[in-house]
């Protein structure tokens, strides 16, 4: 199995200990310390390797100044430890094979040329055992810990994914950004076991309600099993969103419905998304881990096994969150692949959203460089290569800064979407980087790239929630401990009139009506969207805008709305499925390649594939694009040449759209396009409704005024004239 093979020459060394003792049946009492490894074993796979007849364990660590002093422990179900003294190393791996030690076998290591009072978790650990430890003894030299203060391993057979990945084109890609604890934690429908675990989000009531909102993927924060920081713990708060790994090859026990069971769990979750047609995209932190800073850490495992081999030098740190994991060392490059390829190769993964990515570009912490080791193994890989893979493309500080810079097979999540949407939506005026940002920002995504590249988003899970976005002026974090400092202070939001909740029915229907603005405007745009879980159900988080360690009803979903008619709630719900059901019917609407202004090849009549108008029905000039007093544009998609194929080839046809945005705060009259581009236009999405219904259907004459009130986003469909017409003239001129 996976090339190990069972030792048939050497016999173990006579020390009194039946190795063939199933776990957890040694006599507990005084812990013995062997003198010799039982078999040479094989430096790879790194990690525990389980066989019918033993397992292999192979760990990369620092010898002591003798070369030796690395200890495996094997753990009894008394937390006694039986200590093997590893003696065979190759390529600074050491590695032995323990005949007898089966699958639930506890295990760590001991690492005497840093602490070996520190009992340690492999890093390649499948399995783990507990959620809370005691960080201080893990933080302080000299104090021993064992398998009830800190982390252990656990020997685990195989577990792999049997079902089919949907495969969804990146074209027709649409994320939901969920957290696997507070998607269910409150639901209703989900039964209380199950609530806040893997298994609830699988549960059929919480994949009917993504397949009714037809979103194609679920990205999940951090699955990781993690840890508090030790500086977060001391404050009697915990991380939980996660981003403080503990282990990139275990699930979180956490997320287990059944106590050891996460990892099927975790499979069985993978599985029922797939047979859905959903896939799962996880959120993964290899930029940094749990231990914290070199002024408080916690040895748990990489900073007790060879620190240098896994972290920048000096404590140097560009994520703003403790030790930096080096990208430009060898067994940093290889843990992230081995880590990535288990979870897509063995556990049915479709994607990985790479939070501050822009550190892996960043070997020794220096300048970002797209073809960093790192960066093209993971996209050379034949298994990763043919993943989703996505980019939070910035660290912790200016020089990390790199959107638009990765390389072909990556999109990226797109801030400067998120800003000048923002911007346009609360009245900065101006259109011009807003024509970008609808089309896919091909200014930002060239050399090959694709609209796909740009991952279009309102809201994430660090920020505002979308009603928060419209409901608070400034950040409201005081229940996180630190004096409001924390989370950022550039929102771009706005409050209408009041910060945070009212009763005010008129401030309540503007900011309904601009999150509704908001999410169309993301929605409708060329590009994949992400929307954030909670914001269709009107979530709040009461103005927090840094949420990271509120396990509790301030990050968890509300469910209650969905059954209250004509609430916000229901109605924002019943409006994003609406425009995503447009979305999704509508290829013109999501294209895989960039428009070009040209009319498509084999066509004589010269319309241009996309046209902008300003508010006088007017092709928009490069003054227009200029002018920075204006808040109105229209933009027509001509749907007769979609650019892509569909799944088996073949050419795209749809209708022609129009889109319309006005961000001002007064009606104005606009012109809809005439001539070649429609006759009339059909309304079919609306924002100054609740639900995006428009309140008339009758379609609107072209070339003539109407009145667009304040605030508004309309989607129409454009009545093409007939083929034999020029500019509305009838075929001979008249």
């Amino acid at each position: 199995m996976t090339g190990i093979r069972p030792p048939a020459l050497r016999r173990p060394v006579d020390d009194g200990w039946d190795w063939r003792i199933a776990p957890g049946a040694a006599n507990p009492g005084a812990v013995p310390r062997f003198g010799s490894s039982p078999f040479p074993g094989e430096a790879f796979p790194l990690g525990a390797t389980v066989t019918d007849s033993g397992t292999n364990f192979a760990v990369i660590a620092d010898a002591d100044a003798t070369g030796g002093g690395v200890e495996l422990c094997l753990v009894d179900a008394q937390g006694e430890e039986r200590r093997i003294l590893m003696e065979e190393r190759t390529y600074g791996i050491w590695h032995t094979f323990v005949p007898g030690v089966l699958a639930g076998q506890r295990y760590g290591y001991r690492v005497h040329a840093h602490d070996g009072a520190k009992l340690l978790l492999d890093p390649y650990a499948r399995r783990l055992t507990g959620t809370a430890y005691d960080l201080t003894a893990a933080g302080t030299p000299g104090v021993t810990t064992d398998a009830d203060t800190v982390p252990v391993g656990v020997v685990s057979h195989p577990v792999r994914s049997i079902s089919a990945r949907p495969e969804t084109p990146w074209a027709d890609t649409v994320i939901y950004e969920a957290h696997v604890a507070g998607l269910t934690r409150l639901h209703p429908e989900v039964p209380r076991r199950l609530r806040g675990t893997f298994r609830g989000v699988s549960h059929p009531a919480v994949i009917d309600h993504l397949l009714s909102l037809n979103v194609t993927a679920v990205e999940l924060l951090p699955v990781h099993a993690h840890a508090d920081e030790p500086g977060l713990a001391a404050t009697g708060r915990h991380n939980y969103w996660g981003y403080s790994t503990l282990g990139y090859f275990a699930p979180h026990p956490g997320y287990a419905s059944a106590r050891g069971r996460e990892l099927e769990e975790f499979v069985w979750m993978v599985d029922a998304l797939h047979e859905a047609g959903l896939e799962v995209i996880l959120d993964v932190v290899y930029n940094h881990t749990c231990e914290g800073s070199p002024s408080q850490s916690a040895m748990l495992s990489w900073t007790g096994m060879s620190p240098r081999s896994y972290y920048l030098a000096d404590g140097h740190d560009i994520t703003g969150c403790g030790r930096t994991v080096d990208p430009g060392m060898l067994p940093v490059t290889r843990m992230v692949t081995d880590s990535l390829r288990y979870w897509a190769a063995d556990l049915g993964v479709d994607g990985f959203r790479f939070d501050l990515a822009s550190v892996h570009g960043r070997p020794h912490g220096g300048t970002f460089d797209p073809a960093s080791a790192l960066l093209t193994a993971i996209a050379t890989d034949p298994v990763l290569s043919r993943r989703k893979l996505i980019a939070e493309p910035w660290d912790a500080t200016g020089e990390g800064y790199a959107v638009g810079r990765f390389g072909v097979q990556w999109s990226e999540w797109n801030d400067r979407f998120r800003d000048t949407v923002r911007d346009f939506w609360r009245g900065q005026r101006g259109v011009r980087d807003l024509g970008y940002r609808l089309t896919g920002s091909s200014d930002l995504y060239g050399e090959g790239r694709r609209p796909w590249s740009s991952i279009n988003f309102i809201t994430a899970h660090d920020g505002f929630t979308l009603r928060d976005l419209v409901s608070y002026a400034g950040k409201h974090n005081e229940a996180n401990g630190e004096r409001n400092r924390d989370g950022t202070n550039e929102n771009r939001s706005a409050n209408y009139g009041v910060e945070g909740e009212t009763d005010d029915p008129a401030i309540v229907a503007t900011r309904l009506r601009q999150a509704r603005n908001l999410m169309a405007t993301l929605l409708l745009a060329t590009g994949t969207p992400m929307i954030t879980a909670g914001d269709e159900l009107w979530r709040t988080q009461r103005g927090n805008n840094n949420a990271y360690c509120q396990d509790n009803e301030i990050s968890w979903l509300d469910w209650s709305p969905v059954d209250v008619p004509g609430s916000p709630g229901a109605s924002m719900l019943a409006f994003t499925q609406r425009v995503l059901a447009v979305r999704r019917a509508a290829p013109a609407l999501h294209q895989g390649e960039f428009f070009d202004g040209r009319a498509p090849s084999g066509r004589g009549d010269g319309i241009p594939d996309l046209v902008w108008f300003n508010d006088s029905g007017v092709q928009m000039t490069m003054n227009d694009w200029f002018d920075g007093s204006r808040s109105t544009v229209q933009m027509w998609v001509d749907g007769r040449d979609v650019r892509g194929h569909g799944p088996a080839g073949q050419p795209l046809v749809d209708e022609s759209w129009l889109l319309v945005l006005h961000a001002g705060a007064e009606d104005v009259d606009v012109v809809l396009p005439a001539g070649p581009y429609g006759t009339a236009y059909s309304p079919v999405i609306d924002t100054g409704t609740d639900t995006g219904v428009p309140a008339d259907d009758q379609a609107i004459a072209a070339g003539l005024p109407v009145t667009l009130p304040a605030r508004t986003c309309w989607l129409l469909r454009a009545h093409r004239p007939d083929p034999g017409t020029v500019d509305g003239a009838g075929p001979d001129g008249s």
